[in-house]
């Protein structure tokens, strides 16, 4: 750790950049592409068809070949080209292993020297290397990201160590830092376990300070902590640690990637490598920083070439490992001749703890007895080794001492050992606060002295080994993280050295209670070692022998802290928000120099648009608009015709019908609920009764015709079922969908359940005494089921008797007496011969399962027209209808988002003014929503309005004169904020937000709180995965009150004045007349339709193993202890009966047995149709019961039956499931299972995966075909050629000058033509059993529409020839067309296999049969596998839903399984830029009450700080901090309002701190210079553009690789990787900025320490362990040793400890170890930009150089080759990259128009990457 020596770690927060989901823009104006192709298309297609499709096919058999060679191909990469760099910490390591002579530890010779142990240094290099490519990979991501109470992940515990040891930081100090590193996981509901490895220790015996440490640290967090510490595991090879890891499975492990010495590394290596080939994933305990709400690290996933790795060299590994823990013996050299074993000072220790027993057999705290042993037992073994030395030394190693120090004497150390016990007496009664004032020395220990301390401190480190073993003797181990301060002691030896011998003035007096605390301890010491006679405690010291080093003494303080205070500033904002924390801090003066000296610019007004530099006028708001296309050339309108035709299409593969529903204006003060009002009238008019004569004349010629269809079918139908069940089942139910008349329908089932029951007597007859297929009789009582619940009204006598008789054929005696009210029972024998021999109860649970009826309304609801709603959703359109707000949160395809679309029909019937805004999260949502609206809704409007707009990052379209606008959160944001758009926010009558869970993300989660709670409209909010509803209600429902409250004040005000600028709009009056609500309903509905069963899927001797996985199985004894059994873990019925089953089988004593038997169960008993409802009631009852036995303490049988549940899965290679995956699929096919998503989360996997299909479809079909069949494919083609040739002599517009012979020649050549055309058809058409698709379920025209749309994209030939075989594949990197095409065939039914990442998880329509997870990931987390799960089973189509998790560990699938949704807590939510943006909504506004209310909405209404007093501080002080910042840098006045640049850093508000450091370099010029073109052109030089793209590359969206990454160098392909530093005049500027940012947030740091909460600083974070002392009564020599000129109001009492002032507040990198923990301060939320950032060790962390390295050679495939980007990152961030360099780009144009914004034009980067993005380079 030497290498970090001088270093604190510098953690700034990453942020990353927008992540954009489509990689191109499907609205795109200058979209070319005709939607609908005309016949002239088809014909010059069909000409050219026949070469077309020969090429593809030949490039498709190519890429056939090239995966079977890829298969062949080895798995090990080459790392030939890589050599190492002798790194500054590898230096250091090897320096630190030879210095200090006078103290080393030695190991005696090793058991072996065999070839197999001399192997490992050769094995080693390899496994370095192999671990650098593995580590150079890790993703930088979240590492809490939706993390849950259940799921856990290790940290190991000597890379814990590593990360925070430092050769400066105090003993305590050291302490406190690692209880804020375990606290902040824990405070964000982390999980987890420490594991200290037991051979790991043995690496420290060279550093006995560290070694000490170590034991100090496992039996603190052992006894102080509630951390759990194992320590039973020897080293990570162990068996032991091998059956942890695979029981636990933990998310993952924190793991250091470098060691205090090479051999630590390594072992370091071994450990990393083990891990990630036991499939658990890897974070580097380097470069993690945090912010207030998450932690951020790089996390290596586990793949599959780890396994490989540790399968090829699992020999080596181990030997390896051996040699590095393979220890015999060791022992101590001092002064290179005094020789030690260390056994001997554990024998000694033993010995003289047994004596200390007897001493203080009452016990004492653990400080003094590790003093008084540590110094007993170093006084005496040193004492015996000097006189052991002295008696065997002769003249010739007298001779060679002199190149040696010269040990201390016996009294020497004495003396040392006094001051020892001196400074515990000190740390035992002196407070933390006085000891925070110790003066900082600078002083440190002689060569002589050296080796005593650290023999002393292995003292320590045994002493703490062997009283963990003692259990017989009380010892309050409290204070372990406080046994040593060397900075104390260090200043009493230069004390007694120094100033004691100067004079009496200088000789202090310890005080009573010291002096008896220091004598009780020297006493004791010199009983412990009665041996030797060591003399008194007084004096100190009785020797003159020099301790310390006589260099510099005191630490020298920096130059003095200007007046500390806040710059006034006069806003009334700034009072309202902040008043109560102003007023306790303390103001500048206006003369004082920070105030005098601000940057005064003209004051900022926003003339034109930044992104266009159009002026600002309203009209300009109207630009681009659809509705204005009349005006416009006919081109421009015939593209806009062809996107609203495509969108049509689109939104018609959403909706279940076709029909469109027309909106007509209505009356404004018509009430929606007339309609409803109107029925309830008694009389009706002559016109009313007209009407309904009609109605029924109607409906009756209607039934008429369904009766006549049905006399038609019903013998046809009743044969085919009785031939076959299931397809007669599937047609009857098909035509009931077709039927009306509902007496018609109860026909029509009677007939069905005769029909069924004769099919199943024939059944029973034909398998006599066979075991009977049950399926058949539940279609038997299925029908029974419906008649009974669906036409009660219309059974009647006979019917009954018959549905009786039917009951009691089936065995069911009880129900068929229930029925019928009788009690008598059946004699007849023949009824006997068709039972189903199962209990009634049990037969429903087990086999109808799926098909029991759930709880439907049938009174319909005459706001709807297509069904029937449930009660829950009548709610939300009753919320709609009175104008209020709603939280929604109800399963996937729970019919939802009905509500959102009656709200958008009710703003479009009530005006033409009204808006309805749908934020969806992704641009794919938008579209999709989009394509929705158009299918759905047409209205006639006045010219220059539209019904739908869009507006995304890069796409806008009808943004300001639409009636619905569909738009992504930043980009309302953007809308909601501006001062220009405040009329347009004020027609806004509803907002849908989707997805309102993403206020729990990552990324943007903060965007979504700020549209929350700016708007003043009702809402609605919907989600499937919201884990605390009522929170998040509670939260907007007081959002919703402050708005009530400030309309109210804002009217108020209005009428006062008497001049209301509100009044001047328009839509005013019309808002007005609607009721104003400010209600927030929560509406909860978690029942699913259709049930999820889960499959585990294994893999044994080539054929898959699916087994049923009991939901139950994911359960634990602690986990039910702990947290229950999670609300949302159902059952369905034949998985509750199982449950039932297994707890009778595993406890044949069950009291309760026969009560919850499905026969006797209250809830069952004797009825006919049990419902879901009815199921929910025994499945509570069950998992009740399995609670309830846990209590009774019947845990064994909990355990026991548990286990019954699990599945027991097949552990295969990955290798071979990825093999099969192919067959595995076919499987599915085979089980009916399809359609089916399955989730991958790598984009190239998700590729390989369809291809993997697909290839083996061609390869099934490669092998079917007969060997005729080319030839005979060719020599058609070659006919057909010619006979086109010949045809195109003929002029077809001349036929009527043919002759009749060349007519009758044209004639035969075209049916000629056509037959043989016909013929290829059939040959080359595929056959069924090699296609997924389903050919009915899409006409030929509308698949080659669909088709169409893929002519130019990149692999569209390859996407469309395996979407022909039913297979697709859907990810981000795709275009916005590809992924459409995909979607809606699959919606369509015609792709049945989909292979996908996680972008179908957000809210796309794409419903499935199965969801298969066929790749583990860390992004497979709680929340996505309940989106992802969610969108198996469709409603209407499938009676249950299916997931198979392929290739996912089984405790990891136990884990999704039980784990709950993540709870909405909040982001921070303010950032500088944005509080700009406030202040300039503030100061320029139109309406300054409105925009001020916004502004304070903002700022008060964080969910973070939700009745959490202490966030709510800290958002003040963020704020205050933001405002003086920005005063200082000339973007605000002291009135608040803004200046300058103001405008230009927050129109790059995304980017910050990188957008104030732009300003910086426009101000200086610096592009100005820079961007000069050449001499006599226009034209800038290759190297100024590159130039120009290295920084912005420096700013822009800087993605940090691991510090390890640059431990080799490899030859890269193409790409540099690493990027270069700014030319030195911009890295000036930077380093300019930065000092300036610094020293703002560190006089803001000093002003607002007083708010800190001292009584919390003064105790460790986790522990809690207090250090402020109650029983101190001062010293004469504390006060002497106290520096009273030392400035440390702003740090951490315990950061003093190592010498920490508020003067290294200025340096930003020490600001998180360093400032008031209370104050909850983030160095992230400074807006510094470091041009260097470095880990916990100090090594630099290096910039990805992707975007300058793809402006130089454009390629994708090197970016994820030599980058270490996968493809779909990469091409996010390129995307992003190219969106800036546009945004500049016109800014620079708008406010200089200088030579920078043409050097951007000209930038061949800019081309490129809009040439990638829109035609997605070619490879």
């Amino acid at each position: 750790m030497d290498s970090a020596e001088g270093h604190f770690k510098k953690v700034l927060h990453n942020e990353a950049n927008e992540n954009a989901s489509d990689n191109d823009s499907e609205c795109s104006d200058n979209e070319k592409i005709a939607f609908i192709p005309t016949k002239e298309h088809k014909e010059s297609d069909s000409d050219e068809e026949d070469e077309t499709s020969d090429k593809a096919e030949a490039a498709v058999m190519q890429m056939l070949k090239e995966e079977e060679d890829r298969e062949k191909e080895a798995e090990d990469p080459d790392y030939g080209n890589a050599y190492s760099v002798s790194t500054t910490e590898e230096v250091i390591q090897q320096a630190s292993q030879t210095e200090g002579k006078d103290f080393k530890v030695f190991q005696h010779e090793r058991e072996s020297q065999s070839p197999e142990i001399r192997k490992p240094p050769e094995f080693l290099k390899k496994l370095r290397l192999h671990i650098w490519a593995s580590l150079s990979r890790a993703q930088y991501v979240s590492l809490l990201k939706d993390f849950v109470e259940s799921e856990f992940f290790v940290i190991d515990g000597d890379s814990l160590l590593l990360m925070f040891l430092d050769v400066e930081t105090q003993y305590l100090n050291f302490f406190y830092q690692i209880e804020c590193f375990l606290q902040d996981f824990t405070e964000k509901g982390a999980k987890y376990v420490i594991v200290f490895f037991k051979d790991a220790e043995q690496m420290y015996l060279p550093c006995p300070h560290f070694l000490f440490l170590r034991t100090a640290l496992i039996e603190h967090l052992r006894h102080n902590t509630g951390t759990t510490v194992h320590t039973e595991f020897s080293h990570c090879l162990s068996s032991k640690w091998e059956i942890f890891l695979k029981n636990s499975y933990p998310y993952f492990i924190i793991i250091s990637d470098i060691g205090l010495t090479s051999l630590q590394t390594d072992y370091l290596s071994i450990l990393i490598a083990h891990s990630l080939s036991k499939k658990i994933n890897v974070v580097l305990a380097s470069g993690q920083e945090y912010d207030i709400l998450r932690v951020y690290g790089y996390h290596v996933q586990s793949v599959y070439k780890h396994r490989l790795f540790f399968q090829k060299y699992e020999g080596d590994l181990r030997n390896a490992c051996e040699n590095l823990v393979k220890y015999k013996e060791p022992f101590m050299c001092l002064y290179e001749h005094l020789k030690l074993s260390l056994k001997r000072i554990q024998k000694e220790v033993c010995q003289t703890i047994r004596l200390l027993k007897q001493l203080w057999p009452e016990g004492s705290d653990i400080r003094r007895v590790v003093c008084v042993l540590a110094c007993a037992v170093g006084l005496k073994i040193y004492s015996n080794t000097l006189e052991n030395a002295n008696t065997s030394v002769g003249a010739k190693t007298k001779r060679s001492a002199r190149g040696r120090s010269k040990p201390l004497s016996p009294e020497e150390a004495a003396d040392l050992c006094r001051m020892q016990c001196l400074t515990v007496a000190f740390l035992l009664h002196m407070p933390l606060s006085q000891r925070a004032q110790i003066r900082i020395m600078k002083s440190c220990w002689t060569k002589q002295v050296l080796p005593l301390i650290k023999m002393q401190q292995l003292c320590m480190h045994f002493a703490l080994t062997q009283l963990s073993d003692t259990s017989d003797w009380k010892l309050d181990l409290t204070y372990l993280p406080d046994l040593n301060d060397d900075s104390l002691l260090i200043n009493l030896a230069h004390y007694y050295e120094v100033e004691y011998i100067k004079g009496l003035e200088l000789k202090k007096e310890l005080g009573k209670e010291m002096e008896n605390e220091y004598q009780c301890l020297w006493d004791t010491v010199t009983k412990l070692a009665a041996k030797y006679s060591f003399g008194d405690a007084f004096p100190i010291r009785k020797t003159s022998q020099l301790f310390l080093e006589q260099k510099q003494t005191f630490k020298d303080y920096e130059a003095e802290i200007p007046n500390i205070g806040l710059i006034p500033v006069k806003s009334g904002l700034v009072e309202d928000y902040a008043g109560d924390v102003l007023k306790d801090l303390p103001v500048l003066e206006s003369n004082d120099p920070a105030v005098t000296s601000l940057i005064k610019y003209k004051e900022f007004d926003e003339l034109c648009h930044w992104h266009s530099g159009r002026p600002l006028t309203e009209e300009y708001e109207r630009i681009r608009c659809n509705a204005d296309a009349k005006s416009k050339d006919p081109e421009e309108r015939r593209q806009i015709q062809k996107l609203q035709t495509f969108r049509h299409f689109y939104g018609s593969t959403l909706e279940d019908s076709a029909s469109k529903l027309i909106v007509h204006q209505e009356d404004v003060s018509r009430n929606t609920n007339a309609a409803v009002k109107k029925t309830q009238k008694k009389h009706k008019s002559k016109a009313e009764r007209i009407a309904e004569e009609n109605s029924r004349r109607l409906k009756a010629k209607e039934e008429k015709k369904e009766q006549e269809q049905w006399k038609a079918l019903c013998v046809p139908t009743q044969k085919e079922i009785k031939a076959n069940l299931t397809v007669g089942i599937d047609r009857l139910e098909k035509f009931l969908k077709t039927l009306k008349s509902k007496s018609v329908k109860f026909t029509v089932e009677m007939t069905g359940l005769s029909a069924c029951l004769e099919a199943w007597k024939e059944h029973c007859r034909e398998q006599g005494n066979k075991s009977k297929d049950l399926s058949k009789a539940v279609q038997v009582m299925r029908r029974i089921h419906i008649l009974l619940e669906k036409y009660q009204d219309l059974l009647e006598k006979p019917h009954l008797q018959k549905l009786t008789r039917y009951l009691r054929l089936l065995g069911f005696e009880n129900l068929a007496c229930s029925l019928s009210g009788q009690t008598e029972e059946s004699n007849d024998q023949s009824i006997s011969n068709y039972t189903v021999e199962v209990g009634p109860a049990r037969f429903q649970l087990q086999y109808m399962d799926y098909y029991l009826l759930r709880e439907e309304r049938n009174d319909p609801d005459p706001r709807v027209q297509h069904f029937i709603p449930d009660t829950w959703q009548r709610e939300l359109l009753d919320a709609v209808d009175n104008n209020e707000s709603a939280v929604i949160v109800a399963p996937t395809s729970s019919g939802k988002t009905y509500a959102s679309y009656y709200c958008m029909e009710k703003v479009l019937k009530m005006s033409n003014d009204g808006v309805v805004v749908y934020v969806a999260p992704t641009k794919a949502l938008v579209n999709q929503v989009v394509g929705t609206i158009y299918s759905r809704f047409t209205k006639k409007l006045p010219d220059g309005l539209v019904v739908c707009g869009v507006f995304t990052r890069d796409y806008r379209n009808d943004v300001m004169n639409s009636q619905i606008l569909v738009t992504v959160p930043q980009c309302l944001e953007i809308l909601m904020l501006s001062p220009r758009c405040q009329e347009w926010t004020k027609r806004i009558q509803y907002v849908i937000f989707d997805e309102v869970h993403c206020l729990g993300g990552e990324i943007g989660a903060e965007v979504w709180e700020h549209l929350l709670v700016t708007i003043r409209c009702p809402f609605l909010a919907l989600s499937a995965t919201v884990s605390n509803p009522e929170h998040l209600t509670e939260w907007l429902q007081s959002v919703k009150r402050y708005w009530q409250r400030a309309e109210n004040r804002i009217e108020r005000s209005s009428r006062n004045s008497g001049n209301n600028f509100t009044g001047k709009c328009k839509v005013k009056s019309k808002v007005q007349e609607q009721k104003k609500s400010y209600r927030v309903r929560l509406v909860l509905y978690e029942e699913r339709y259709n049930d999820l069963e889960k499959y585990v899927c294994s893999l044994k001797d080539g054929d898959f193993i699916i087994e049923h996985c009991h939901p139950c199985a994911a359960l634990t004894v602690n986990h039910i202890e702990n947290y229950g059994i999670p609300s949302d873990l159902s059952l369905s019925p034949r998985e509750s009966i199982q449950l039932y089953d297994t707890m009778v089988k595993v406890w044949q004593k069950w009291q309760r047995a026969q009560e919850l038997d499905p026969e006797e169960f209250v809830s069952f008993k004797n009825k006919v149709v049990i419902k879901k409802a009815d199921v929910r009631k025994y499945e509570q009852e069950l998992k009740k019961e399995l609670s309830r036995w846990i209590v009774l303490g019947q845990t064994q049988k909990v355990n026991e039956l548990l286990e019954h549940l699990k599945p027991k899965p097949v552990d295969c290679s990955e290798q071979e499931k990825w093999k099969h995956f192919a067959s595995f699929v076919d499987k599915l096919h085979e089980m009916d299972k399809l359609p089916a998503i399955f989730f991958i989360f790598n984009v190239n996997s998700v590729e390989c995966a369809a291809k993997n299909v697909f290839f083996n479809l061609l390869k099934k079909q490669k092998s079917e075909r007969d060997p005729n069949t080319e030839r005979q494919k060719e020599r058609l083609r070659d006919e057909l050629r010619k006979v086109k040739k010949m045809l195109r002599k003929f002029n077809p517009q001349d036929t009527k000058k043919l002759s009749s012979s060349k007519m009758e020649d044209m004639v035969c050549l075209l049916t000629t033509k056509q037959q043989l055309e016909k013929r290829l058809k059939r040959l080359t058409a595929i056959p069924s059993v090699c296609t997924y698709a389903d050919s009915k379920a899409v006409d030929e025209d509308t698949l080659w529409k669909i088709f169409h749309r893929l002519r130019f994209e990149r692999r569209g030939y390859l996407q469309q020839m395996m979407a022909l075989r039913g297979i697709g594949y859907h990810h981000g990197s795709m275009s916005a067309k590809a992924r459409q095409v995909v979607e809606m065939l699959f919606r369509l039914g015609y792709i049945k296999v989909v292979t996908a990442t996680s972008t179908l998880a957000l809210g796309i329509n794409m419903p499935c049969k199965s969801v298969v997870f066929a790749e583990d990931s860390v992004f497979l987390d709680a929340l996505n596998y309940r989106q992802m799960s969610g969108r198996a089973g469709r409603r209407g189509q499938d009676m249950i839903g299916n997931v198979f998790f392929y290739d996912i560990p089984l405790p990891k699938v136990e884990r999704l399984m039980k784990s709950n949704v993540p709870q909405l807590k909040g982001q921070f939510p303010l950032t500088v830029s944005l509080i700009l943006r406030l202040m300039l909504l503030v100061a320029k506004a139109d309406d300054k009450a409105d925009a001020r209310a916004k502004a304070l909405s903002v700022l008060k209404h964080s969910l973070m700080s939700f009745r959490k007093e202490r966030y709510a501080e800290i958002l003040k002080i963020y704020f205050m901090f933001s405002l003086q910042f920005l005063i200082k840098e000339g973007y605000l006045d002291q009135e608040g309002n803004p200046m300058g640049f103001a405008g230009l850093v927050t129109h790059l508000y995304y980017y910050e701190p990188s957008n104030f450091v732009l300003v910086s370099f426009l101000v200086k010029g610096l592009f100005h210079k820079l961007c000069q073109p050449i001499k006599g052109s226009t034209v800038f030089s290759e190297d100024v553009l590159e130039k120009l793209v290295l920084i912005l590359a420096n700013l822009f969206g800087r993605k940090y690789l691991p510090a390890c990454s640059m431990k080799y160098k490899r030859t890269f392909c193409q790409s540099k990787v690493f990027l270069e530093d700014l030319p030195q005049d911009f890295a000036d500027a930077v380093n300019e900025y930065n000092t300036k940012v610094e020293e703002n947030f560190a006089h803001f740091l000093l002003t607002t320490a007083k708010l800190a909460d001292i009584e919390q600083e003064y105790r460790l974070p986790l522990s809690k362990t207090d250090f402020t002392s109650k029983n101190w009564h001062g010293s004469e020599l504390a006060s002497y040793l106290m520096d009273n000129t030392k400035s440390i109001s702003a740090i951490s009492p315990f950061a003093c400890l190592s010498g920490v002032v508020d003067n290294d507040l200025f340096h930003g990198e020490i600001i998180n170890k360093a400032v008031l923990r209370s104050l909850g301060i983030n160095v992230t939320n400074c807006p510094l930009l470091y041009l260097t950032k470095y880990d916990n060790q100090g090594r630099r962390r290096p910039l990805n150089a992707y975007a300058l390295d793809f402006y130089k050679h454009g390629s994708l495939i090197a970016l994820t080759t030599d980058n270490w980007l996968n493809e779909g990152d990469a091409y996010d961030a390129l995307k992003d990259f190219s969106l800036l360099i546009k945004s500049i780009g016109y800014d620079q144009l708008v406010l200089f128009n200088i030579q920078y914004s043409s050097s951007l034009k000209q930038l061949k980067m800019k081309q490129c990457f809009f040439f990638f993005l829109n035609q997605n380079i070619t490879e």
